[in-house]
């Protein structure tokens, strides 16, 4: 396994590693743990985490640490804080290689599935982020599979790191998955109370230190916080996400898969008609993957809070499912099935059509892209384009049994040329010109107040605490305060605060910034910069 093994780790490399420091934090989750990690060490505070120099109570600590550490190896800056995320996309990738050989018993189903993780859209995107939700999806991936396999000693280690990574969801989800898989296999699967015991102790020793810690620092309250606040009502009420359809995470479950999506859905349609009309008896080893894939689905699309990363755990099944898929119809199409000939040219083209589109938008929205260095853009989609031809050639020529090889390359390049494409740009970001401008102006200690815009990663760039300036009514009091201020703030709104204040702000500089974060279909086919891109000001009262 030499050769698919350096493949996948070339895979990962372009998926997960190439260009991974070059976007500016963004004014999102990951600024939090970010910040949390420089501010640990400036600090010097190993065990409380902190953002905005205020307690931040709502994750656990492993994250922070893990980016601390690289901070200060490497420096403080967004590969340090990234690498562990995209370390943990190269994790899955193999331990989803791993467990599709050991559970269908097929090493091109298992090398297959591991390219598939490599090569979607959901990991590629989450992988390149400061967040915790890759490594968690990993750990509970590690400990699904190795409960599985009876590895007592590596669930229990796999599930006390994700439990320091975020918190129940690490060990409740994996048991959630297991019990119905050990009820059907109970008189073949044999757990001891010797291998539970161990899984215990290890599970123990890694994840509730820390918490015995805070709670020893804190008390109750910060228990409370978490256990119940993060965690149970996040699940069970809107306090932290607006209600969402039951069926939410159906499109963002195809989109994660991206460009795999089309071979999902015309090879599924067939198995799972068999099924359910009773034709075809799933083995027990395809009932655990479908019940791995499952459980999760449904925990989470019956949670009230929803966000589209919490689903990163079920991918590895679903990839592995597909990957049995494909390689069963480019047998049977080599056996000359004109059903399964036809599924994977039908996949193919609209894997293509895809592809074109997606050039065609980094085409139509290059406008919008204010960071992106032109030249790439069309380059990535002259990529996209070609890649696509390649697909297209591909079928056309009946050359099916190339598409193993061909796919997880093209898949490679399509994130590659997003990325580059429309992402990874010209420095300093906007963000980072904010930054330079407040450490002109603000000559003392005056205070820094931002109002919807540049909220939690401005700090990571200045280093200085800011005040949250997260109602209209915060913000003009700040604008009236006796001492000078200085506040961030969009064009648009400054209007209106200056009118309802009836302070007229001083402006000392200005940016232009693309939000990418809540950028909306229509924005990317029609773009309009006079509506899309926004004025950022930084302004003062004196």
């Amino acid at each position: 396994m030499r050769r698919p093994a350096l493949f996948l780790l070339f895979l990962c490399v372009l998926a997960f590693f190439l260009g991974l420091g070059r976007p500016a934090i963004t004014d999102a989750d990951e600024a939090y743990y970010a910040e949390s990690a420089r501010e640990m060490i400036e600090r010097g505070d190993w065990l409380t985490p902190h953002f905005n120099y205020e307690y931040r109570w709502q994750k656990p600590v492993l994250y922070y640490w893990l980016a601390a550490v690289t901070s200060l190896l490497f420096g403080i800056g967004e590969w340090s804080v990234r690498a562990w995320s995209a370390l943990a996309g190269v994790g899955l990738t193999f331990a989803t290689s791993a467990a599709g050989r050991r559970e269908t018993s097929h090493d091109d189903v298992g090398w297959l599935a591991g390219a598939i993780v490599a090569t979607s859209f959901g990991y590629f995107a989450i992988a390149r982020t400061s967040l915790p939700d890759l490594p968690l999806a990993l750990f509970i991936t590690v400990t699904i599979a190795s409960a599985f396999n009876g590895q007592w000693a590596l669930a229990g280690l796999s599930a006390g790191l994700g439990f320091l990574m975020k918190g129940p969801l690490a060990l409740l989800l994996p048991a959630l998955v297991f019990a119905p898989v050990w009820w059907r296999e109970r008189r073949t699967r044999k757990v001891t109370a010797g291998s539970l015991a161990l899984a215990a102790a290890l599970f123990a020793a890694a994840g509730l230190p820390w918490y015995a810690g805070m709670t020893m620092e804190h008390g109750s309250a910060y228990l409370n916080s978490f256990f119940v606040g993060d965690n149970f009502e996040r699940f069970a009420t809107d306090r932290f996400n607006e209600p969402r359809s039951p069926l939410f995470y159906v499109p963002v479950l195809l989109g994660g898969l991206f460009p795999w999506t089309a071979y999902l859905v015309t090879t599924a349609w067939r198995p799972m008609r068999d099924v359910l009309a009773r034709r075809l008896v799933l083995t027990d080893a395809e009932w655990r993957l479908v019940i791995w894939a499952a459980v999760p689905l449904l925990f989470f699309s019956a949670s009230i809070g929803k966000q589209p990363r919490y689903i990163l755990p079920v991918l590895p099944p679903i990839a592995i499912l597909l990957a049995r898929a494909i390689l069963g119809r480019l047998e049977a199409a080599s056996s000359g099935d004109r059903g399964a000939q036809r599924e994977l040219r039908i996949a193919t083209y609209i894997t293509a059509v895809c592809l074109v589109l997606v050039a065609l938008v980094l085409v139509r929205a290059r406008a919008l892209l204010v960071t992106a260095i032109p030249s790439l853009t069309w380059t990535a989609a002259a990529t996209l384009v070609v890649c696509a031809v390649i697909l297209v050639m591909t079928v056309r020529q009946g050359r099916l049994a190339r598409l193993i090889v061909a796919m997880p390359l093209i898949a490679a390049l399509t994130l590659v040329a997003i990325q580059f494409g429309a992402l990874a740009g010209r420095r300093p970001e906007p963000v980072e010109e904010m930054a330079a401008l407040v450490r002109t102006h603000r000559t003392w200690n005056e205070p820094i107040g931002v109002h919807h815009v540049f909220v939690r990663n401005l700090i990571f760039y200045t280093g200085w605490r800011q005040e949250d300036l997260f109602t209209d009514d915060r913000a003009t009091r700040f604008m009236r305060s006796p001492e000078r201020v200085l506040m961030v703030v969009r064009d648009a709104d400054l209007r209106r605060l200056e009118t309802e204040s009836g302070v007229t702000m001083t402006r000392l500089g200005a940016v232009r910034y693309f939000n990418t974060a809540n950028v909306k279909l229509v924005s990317l086919f029609v773009p309009d910069p006079e509506r899309d891109i926004q004025r950022v000001l930084l302004v003062t009262n004196r």
